[in-house]
């Protein structure tokens, strides 16, 4: 029989140097991550009660555009349209976003409304 020397002992793997690492990688994930940047939005939902008093004023967000009352406008033309309709800010103004509309330009015709004054901003399926 061959015998290449005495049995040496096995040695265990050392795992501190993956542990090490493992926690440099959540530091860095957690650091680099962003917390806090959500935002909400004053919507009231259909249903919630409240007085309507003067001329339509549906606003209608589809895959090709926007369309004020049925009529196509551009969103610049959109403001100046619905101050035409509006005797102020806090008119109900109702928006409806049709099948296939970004919930992105939904949310930048919000922004643009609220920035011009727009304070009753109605959202309907």
């Amino acid at each position: 029989m061959i015998r290449f020397g005495p049995d040496r002992s096995r040695r265990r793997p050392n795992l501190t140097p993956m542990i090490d690492v493992v926690f440099l990688l959540l530091v860095f994930f957690m650091l680099a991550s962003r917390f806090g940047t959500d935002r909400a939005l004053p919507v009231a939902t259909a249903g919630t009660g409240g007085s309507y008093s003067g001329p339509p004023r549906l606003i209608e967000l589809a895959p090709a555009g926007l369309r004020l009352n049925g009529v196509t406008v551009t969103p610049d033309a959109l403001v100046a349209g619905l101050e035409r309709l509006t005797e102020s800010g806090s008119d109900v103004i109702v928006l409806r976003a049709r099948d296939g509309a970004d919930l992105q330009a939904l949310v930048a015709v919000m922004d643009r409304l609220s920035a011009a004054g727009f304070s009753r901003l109605v959202l309907v399926p």
